[in-house]
């Protein structure tokens, strides 16, 4: 069964304050329809403007991801991103009266705790996910940042990370799958390195930062109090009682995790990636990721989505049949002219592919178009309506004794003509679970892995014969 889109059930509000601007910020996460993605509104700018979460807006990732469309931005948007992804939340509106998502606790966690006191909705539309055909590979030898994406039917995350530290030293973090983030990943908080503090401060960052919000950590012993009550200053916390007893984590902030600082940079791959704009069935490698790194793989992995969608869909036309001739012969009770499946190629539990050959000897071409023929489109849906009621007749036992009756067709389009010598390749799946009969599917037929038409279908399977 295909997985289905989702969204929160209700609105729900946090309030914070932004790492790097020190603003105070009122973030609002909405409910948005099907197919919406993920979007951000700026509701203190005239116009409230709004920002796709797009890997091609991507502004600046001097420590957090920033994104801008015509010349409205939206700062550290990691946090929240990664928190909608990892709750499996498709599609959501997130409204904010200042420049800068808030940090909140520095994690993920906050946000998914909000998520979860409104619930989720499930949505009609089915999930779409990137699924790669291939392994994928991105490297910048010079800042020694490695990715690579291996194709995997789950979202898997690996993370190295090593900055030469001698109190990180080399740390690792794994996520199997997405059911993992909520207890593993999100809690894990952002970090700093103590010598890094004062470069960020005179460059205008972490104005909103605090030992409340990220893990200071502590690479060199004998630090002066001294060095401390300027940086505090230069800070802007003067009041802030800041110790070191050697080294370690600053104040002796317990870590969650003992590799919470790794744990913490697969969470923000998870923010970042989410900019490509699907879910991602994948395993995703990195090395000494940063945000650079990760929207750099973020537009690698767009573009190969991208020329995925332009490239024709492939069917095995050689393969063995699943139903030949004879055998759907034996399902539908439609006879010449007016059988119009030819075989079965592929079938299991949650869709179908059916193949249909158009030839000139049809007689439908006698009084159609005699000069320029073309297959006319209603018989196109009725050749998929064929394909859709062997599969419904699939799931019953003597499928003899069943007719399937076709009650409403939705969603038709046409996108070319389909002419003699073309062969018609119909997929169908099921857009709901079976009940009480009622079979609802959708499908796509195609020429030469081209789409040529489309439909929604809803069928009745009914027992009118006895033996």
């Amino acid at each position: 069964m295909a997985e289905k889109q989702r969204t929160l059930k209700d609105s729900v509000k946090f309030t914070g304050v932004g790492l790097h601007t020190g603003q105070t910020v009122n973030l609002e996460v909405v409910p948005a329809p099907e197919n919406h993605g993920y979007k951000f509104q700026r509701v203190d700018q005239e116009g409230e403007p709004i920002i796709n979460a797009d890997c091609d807006l991507v502004v600046a990732t001097d420590r957090g991801t920033t994104l801008e469309k015509n010349g409205v931005r939206v700062y550290t948007t990691e946090h929240i991103l990664a928190a909608l992804y990892g709750c499996q939340v498709d599609n959501a509106i997130i409204k904010l009266d200042g420049p800068e998502i808030p940090i909140m606790d520095g994690s993920s966690q906050l946000f998914v705790d909000g998520f979860k006191a409104v619930g989720y909705e499930d949505q009609s539309a089915d999930r779409e996910y990137l699924e790669l055909g291939e392994n994928i590979v991105w490297e910048d030898a010079e800042r020694h940042i490695e990715f690579l994406a291996v194709p995997d039917m789950n979202y898997r995350v690996t993370v190295m990370v090593d900055y030469n530290s001698p109190i990180l030293g080399t740390q690792h973090a794994t996520m199997y799958n997405i059911d993992e983030f909520i207890g593993d990943i999100a809690p894990c908080r952002t970090f700093v390195f103590l010598r890094e503090l004062e470069y960020l401060a005179k460059n205008n960052l972490i104005k909103g930062g605090d030992l409340d919000n990220a893990i200071v950590l502590v690479e060199r012993e004998n630090v002066e109090q001294r060095e401390l009550d300027e940086l505090a200053k230069l800070l802007g916390k003067e009041d802030l009682d800041i110790k070191i007893e050697g080294k370690g984590v600053l104040n002796s902030t317990k870590l969650k995790f003992e590799n919470e600082p790794a744990r913490h940079k697969l969470l923000d791959i998870m923010g970042d990636l989410a900019l490509v704009g699907k879910p991602i069935k994948a395993h995703i490698l990195a090395a000494r990721p940063g945000h650079y790194g990760n929207v750099s793989f973020a537009k690698v992995l767009k573009a190969y989505m991208k020329s995925k969608a332009k490239a024709p869909r492939k069917f095995d036309l050689e393969s063995e049949p699943v139903f030949d001739i004879n055998d759907i012969s034996k399902m539908l009770p439609h006879r010449f002219p007016f059988l119009m499946v030819d075989k079965i190629i592929e079938l299991n539990e949650d869709k179908i592919v059916g193949v249909k050959n158009i030839t000139m000897n049809e007689p439908i071409f006698t009084g159609h178009f005699p000069g320029n023929p073309v297959f006319p489109g209603v018989l196109q849906i009725e050749a998929m309506a064929q394909v859709g009621g062997i599969f419904a007749l699939d799931k019953v036992d003597e499928p003899h004794l069943y007719t399937t009756y076709f009650m409403k067709i939705d969603k038709v389009k046409f996108k070319q003509k389909v002419l003699p010598g073309d062969t018609i390749v119909f997929e169908l799946g099921l857009l709901s679970p079976m009940r009480r009969g009622l079979v609802h599917m959708g499908g796509v037929g195609y020429v030469n892995g081209i789409p040529v038409v489309e439909a929604e279908m809803l069928a009745s399977l009914v027992k009118d014969k006895t033996e």
